[in-house]
């Protein structure tokens, strides 16, 4: 069976992880998120999945490849053009990557499911695809239930009785929601449908081809379940994604590394005296990472592979990427370092080059001596305090 992901979004709510890293590669706990949608799908019969990418196409492309390896076929369609020489993406919209696909040859011959590139789902698609076919769908929306205080985070859908979809609201107001179920990003189509998306435009499938199929009374239908669904499209949903795997909440995405002690993980080669750290699960640290005398360190929190903490600095409740060095006496409370780039859990960043901060976070691929002085350490403080 077939499928598509989008991934050619820029990700921009998940900046500034999303400047090096397209979003469906963004990991969790070493897993890029795009790799758990390709297990869902093989697991659930979908093997031929095409997917279109524009912004650091070629990270995907390079990554996944021809999905041998993850037991499925990948084809690409990419958005955009070469410019002097280099790729520069231009995304033509959900429903216009679609129609891009078909257009080149048709690919959509039956029933397929389109899939968000940036959620974490444990869904039976398998039910999901039984439940379109029994309706006699052209279209179908996975939705999910919320508590009515968190809809006006999401898309709500509203539907009849018999669940035929009547009308859509962006992100309402707790007092002007018609309904608790959420759009998740997860479809179910009948190729039929590409006759309604315009060919070589920019189209989306939520604001363009799915009104169009309301107003059309198209038989457009959504398939309420429950099931385990983690946006991560923003700063603050990444967070949450983190946590959730790390505390056993998100069931779903095991926690890699070996179990050194109760709640904490390593990868391969981690260099730690465990007598001489005060580490407190659930907590990963990643491989060929020094994790030096007199650290601390709180969970939930991921240091990933080839870190560097040192002496006397502290890590309590965040997330520290790749190739990270944090400085004697940096204390990072709630924080997300990536690169050069300190977050907090709103999304809030600090450049700590542009700040001239950079000798508290630095890559370790570089040789950087510390500088410790009462000065710096008063820094240092303030870095960890900022928001």
């Amino acid at each position: 069976m077939k499928a598509m992901i989008l991934a050619a979004g820029k990700g921009t709510r998940v900046r500034p992880i999303t400047h090096t890293i397209p979003k469906p590669l963004i990991p969790i706990l070493q897993k890029p998120v795009m790799e758990f949608l390709l297990e869902l799908l093989r697991k659930h019969g979908f093997d031929q999945i095409v997917v279109n990418v524009s912004h650091l196409a070629n990270e995907i492309e390079s990554y996944f490849r021809d999905g041998q390896r993850f037991g499925v076929e990948i084809a690409y369609s990419f958005e955009g053009s070469i410019i002097e020489g280099e790729l520069v993406g231009k995304a033509l919209g959900s429903a216009g990557g679609m129609r891009k696909i078909q257009d080149f040859y048709p690919f959509f011959d039956d029933t397929f499911v389109v899939l968000c590139g940036d959620a974490l789902i444990d869904l039976d698609l398998s039910a999901a695809l039984k439940k379109h076919k029994e309706k006699g769908a052209i279209a179908t929306i996975v939705t999910k239930s919320v508590p009515r205080e968190q809809v006006s985070s999401y898309g709500v859908v509203v539907t009849d009785e018999n669940d035929r979809i009547k009308s859509f609201q962006e992100k309402p107001s707790v007092e002007e929601a018609l309904s608790t179920n959420i759009n998740t990003g997860i479809y179910i189509f009948e190729p039929e449908v590409l006759d309604y998306i315009p060919s070589g435009q920019e189209y989306d499938i939520g604001g363009d081809l799915f009104p169009k199929l309301v107003a059309m009374g198209a038989p457009f239908y959504a398939v309420p379940m429950e099931f385990e669904w983690v946006d991560i499209g923003k700063v603050p949903d990444y967070w949450h994604a983190v946590r959730g795997v790390l505390t056993g909440e998100i069931k779903n995405v095991s926690i890699p590394g070996r179990q050194v002690a109760p709640g904490i993980y390593t990868g391969l080669n981690v260099a730690v005296n465990w007598d001489k750290v005060d580490i407190t699960g659930p907590v990963y640290i990643g491989g060929m990472t020094h994790i030096e005398d007199g650290a601390k360190i709180i969970g939930p929190s991921v240091i990933g592979s080839n870190c560097w903490i040192c002496k006397g600095a502290t890590v309590d409740n965040s997330v520290i990427f790749e190739y990270s060095r944090l400085s004697p006496g940096v204390r990072l409370v709630d924080k997300l370092v990536f690169g050069r780039y300190c977050v907090d859990k709103t999304g809030a960043t600090i450049d700590v080059q542009a700040a001239a901060l950079d000798w508290l976070i630095t890559d370790t691929r570089r040789t950087m001596p510390p500088q410790e002085s009462e000065e710096n350490k008063a820094i240092a403080e303030l870095l960890s305090s900022a928001s």
